[in-house]
Order: structure tokens, then C-alpha cells, then sequence
């Protein structure tokens, strides 16, 4: 299956997160068209917790890793090889939280360039899912929720190709997934 290039997504089956009413209300928000991005919409608040004394995300843009921090430590020791937002579409940088978290989350097609039209398919949970295992929803840009999320095409990563978006293996999304929680900080850095 080809990447699509010009599509949206939004997860609908959370299990950690969004109750199950939340996540029909957005996708029948998703089939009006309104909706564009990555995922779903939630709420983006400030970085309020002081993160050298909690776990929480770093993602350096420039070096295309995600490292998870817990104190002193590093895990992995050199991070997490990622793809991010291409040029028109980049990713956020600044302080945030992690909004939602969706295990194999559905991926709903949109036309990047003109939500107005219908919803153009949905592709079922699973590995060759566009969005992977996971979905680590952490912020809003260009009109959608952005957020980290898995991908079966690995050799993107280290590229700068996605709406915006941070692309990961399955191994190292569900890796992340099972250590972050709702509210967890996440910086990312130019």
C-alpha cells in the first residue's frame, strides 16, 4: 500500500484517554470535513510541570530523535530515530502535553487541500495501518491535532515528509506508549 500523500487522519477507537462517546462525536465531526490533520481534535495546554523532576518527551527536530527522559536518564541512550513535518507542514516546536492516546487507532483519508470534501476511506487498525500500533496525540498545527504515532514505512524516518506529524517504528511507538500517560510533557526543540 502507498503512503498517501495528501490525506488526513483521526483515530477512532481510543483506549487510554477520550471516553468511546468522545471518539464517535469526532469522527462524525471527521465525515462533515471540518476536521484535518493527524488525528483528532483535543486540548493543547502549556507545559505546566517543572521537567527535570517527571518523565516526559524530548524530540529535537534537528536531529530527527525522540528521547524519553526520567530524570538524569535517557532511554534509550540515543533516542528514537523519527520522521517530522516537511517544510509546508512542520512540526510545532515549543512546550506541550499529551492530549490523547489511542492503541490501534484507525486512519480516516482526507484531502489536505480541500477538507471541504468527503471523508475518501478508512483504513482498519493494524500494522500496515498509516498510523501504526499507537497514536500519542500532544498538539495543534496548521488546523489539526499533530502527535506521534507508528508507521510501517521506516525508511522515511530521518526524513522530514509528514502533515506535521512525528513517524516512528511500531517497536519504538509502543515502546513510548507504554511508559507516557496523559498530561505527560512533551518539548520539541528547532
Amino acid at each position: 500500500m502507498r503512503e498517501p500523500s495528501d490525506n488526513t487522519v483521526l483515530p477512532t477507537q481510543p483506549r487510554r484517554g477520550p471516553s468511546a462517546g468522545r471518539a464517535l462525536t469526532l469522527l462524525m465531526l471527521a465525515s462533515i470535513s471540518w476536521i484535518a490533520g493527524c488525528a483528532s481534535m483535543g486540548t493543547t495546554g502549556g507545559l505546566k510541570a517543572d521537567t527535570s523532576k517527571e518523565p516526559y518527551l524530548l524530540l529535537r527536530l534537528s536531529e530527527r530523535r525522540l528521547y524519553l527522559k526520567d530524570g538524569e536518564r535517557t532511554e534509550p541512550p540515543g533516542g528514537y530515530p523519527v520522521a517530522i513535518g516537511k517544510a509546508r507542514f512542520p512540526t510545532p516546536t515549543g512546550r506541550f502535553q499529551i492530549n490523547e492516546m489511542v492503541e490501534n487507532p484507525d486512519f480516516l483519508m482526507f484531502d489536505f487541500n480541500d477538507t471541504s470534501r468527503p471523508n475518501r476511506g478508512r483504513i482498519p487498525p493494524g500494522i500496515n495501518n498509516p498510523l501504526g500500533l499507537r497514536w500519542i496525540g500532544f498538539a495543534h498545527a496548521h488546523g489539526w491535532a499533530v502527535g506521534f504515532h507508528g508507521t510501517s514505512k521506516t525508511q522515511f524516518l530521518g526524513q522530514a515528509v509528514s502533515h506535521g506529524c512525528v513517524r516512528m517504528r511500531n517497536d519504538d511507538i509502543v515502546k513510548v506508549f507504554a511508559r507516557v500517560k496523559l498530561g505527560t510533557p512533551v518539548v520539541v526543540e528547532p
